[in-house]
């Protein structure tokens, strides 16, 4: 006769008894790599005219509004990015360039929100170009000639009898100077896609500092972990971001340098792009997966609108109005607006920061994703000054940002905050994750109902945890999530020696293995 298998409902029956016996009450524990209860993207925190074109695109699409919410924001930061930055208090200023990524599987319509959210930077680019063009055309006359004259000029100098060969060549040297200081602007190019590093470099010379790299692929990434060079190359994302300044020398070819970078990022990956860079050797040590604002939202797939919405002309019209005005109001600028805040946003400012420094100390909420949550205030106010530009594309630079759009940065701040403590979740780029998944599975595998600290760092690999300290934030992140219990300290007795082991109980699911 053999043993028939337990059925759920018993287990649960057992479960039930188990709790009653330890007089310990206990929620369903929440999985080390679950999906968080993840906000929606706060449409309405975004000026009229382009929350209109993110819920339309939302509905006719039927994905998800964060998607082209996120988009958004990158399209209108490579309006005006390079152009504007942001005086938050004293010294401190932001510029308004973002990074931002949007994870979704393959299916959900990425690349279409992605052509309807940028083609007006397109239209733009164009425009740029053909109003540059005659602009272009005198400068690489004017070269030419001067080059011809200097090397006519040359020639001379060089066949003259020797009591003018001195006054030919001075006459010739000054006319070289002349050609060599004339400048022909290039192209104007607001967008880039599959770019190098080494590229991006140029581009950023070439176009006054500024370039965006939007793509419906996470093809960049690849690019940054040393597809071309073999070796980790992201030293012009960081300082793209920051605005640091970048100079670059390389052999037989003319220095480039950029006094304040300014690279803009709007992504959509699939879920595996996000998990992936986390592996990139120093992407999180020199902060580059700190600089990102991600997103990873619900898919509708399966459950979507077969015959939506179709966007508004008007909605669509107005969108591409707008963000082109935008993009041609600022283009022209040598040196960035500075945007300052009202007193009240000044206040609303200051008490956001509060709350992220009380969070990203030892024990705070965000202390597992601290190097990201270190750059959020200064991401707020970067998205603060976005949607200040956007919500006076005409004079914005002339007004300071209000308290109403500073909290509406903050919102935006919240949302990406719960999508970031998510996403690194799967990057396993937070520093407790591992630890928690492998003290759990032992805790699993013996099927334990309790155990002291001791014991346990005892019964667990020495390479993983050297020191007992090791184990503290592995246990307080099983504790958030539910599968341990601590027990009260005893009282101290006064007569002195090592005190007592920390005690924890082990969720009753652990017991049988589940």
């Amino acid at each position: 006769m053999t043993a028939q298998p337990i059925d759920a409902d018993l287990w649960a029956g057992f479960d039930a008894l188990a709790e009653d016996m330890t007089g310990l009450v206990w929620d369903e524990p929440v999985p080390l790599t679950g999906r968080r209860d993840l906000p929606t993207f706060p449409v309405d925190t975004l000026p009229p005219w382009v929350s209109a074109m993110v819920a339309a695109v939302a509905e006719e699409t039927q994905t998800p509004a964060d998607l082209a919410g996120c988009l958004a924001l990158a399209v209108i930061a490579t309006a005006v990015g390079g152009r504007a930055t942001v005086c938050v208090r004293g010294r401190w200023r932001e510029p308004v360039n973002l990074y931002t990524a949007v994870a979704l599987d393959p299916g959900n319509r990425k690349s279409a929100v992605f052509a309807l959210m940028t083609e007006p930077l397109m239209a733009v680019e164009k425009a740029l170009v053909e109003l540059s063009g005659p602009a272009r055309a005198e400068a690489e006359t004017t070269a030419r000639l001067a080059k011809a004259a200097a090397d006519k000029a040359a020639a001379k100098a060089a066949n003259a009898e020797p009591g003018l060969r001195d006054q030919l060549t001075a006459e010739a040297v000054a006319l070289a100077q002349a050609a060599e200081e004339i400048r022909v602007p290039c192209k104007p190019q607001l967008v880039a896609d599959d770019v190098t590093p080494e590229n991006l470099a140029t581009l950023l010379t070439e176009q006054e500092g500024r370039i965006s790299v939007l793509s419906p692929e996470g093809g960049i990434f690849e690019i940054i972990s040393g597809r071309y060079s073999g070796a980790p190359n992201m030293e012009i994302f960081l300082k793209g971001h920051a605005g640091d300044m970048v100079r670059v020398n390389r052999q037989g070819r003319e220095a480039q340098h950029v006094e304040h970078p300014a690279v803009t990022m709007g992504l959509a990956v699939q879920p595996e792009v996000l998990e992936s860079i986390g592996q990139i050797k120093g992407a999180d040590g020199r902060g580059l997966l700190a600089r990102f604002l991600y997103a990873q939202p619900e898919s509708l797939v399966g459950r979507r609108n077969l015959t939506p919405e179709l966007i508004p002309d008007d909605v669509a019209d107005t969108y591409t109005r707008r963000l082109g005005g935008l993009a041609m109001a600022l283009n022209g600028w040598t040196d960035p607006a500075v945007l300052t805040l009202t007193p009240e946003a000044d206040a609303v400012m200051l008490a956001y920061q509060k709350v992220t420094e009380s969070r990203i100390g030892k024990g705070g909420s965000l202390a597992d994703i601290v190097k990201w949550a270190s750059k959020r205030d200064g991401a707020v106010a970067r998205i603060a000054g976005l949607l200040h530009l956007a919500t006076h594309p005409d004079s914005g630079w002339t007004r300071p940002i209000e308290a109403a759009t500073l909290a509406d940065a903050t919102r935006l701040g919240d949302y990406f905050t719960a999508h970031a403590q998510h996403v690194f979740d799967a990057m396993g780029a937070a520093p407790a994750q591992e630890a928690a998944r492998q003290a759990l599975a032992h805790l699993r595998e013996a099927r334990l109902t309790g155990f002291t600290k001791r014991d346990l760092f005892r019964q667990l690999s020495r390479g993983d945890f050297p020191a007992m300290t090791d184990l503290d934030p592995a246990l307080t992140l099983l504790e958030e999530h539910g599968w341990i219990r601590q027990q009260p300290l005893p009282p101290r007795t006064g007569r002195g020696g090592r005190p007592p082991s920390p005690k924890y109980d082990a969720h009753p699911r652990l017991a049988r293995g589940a």
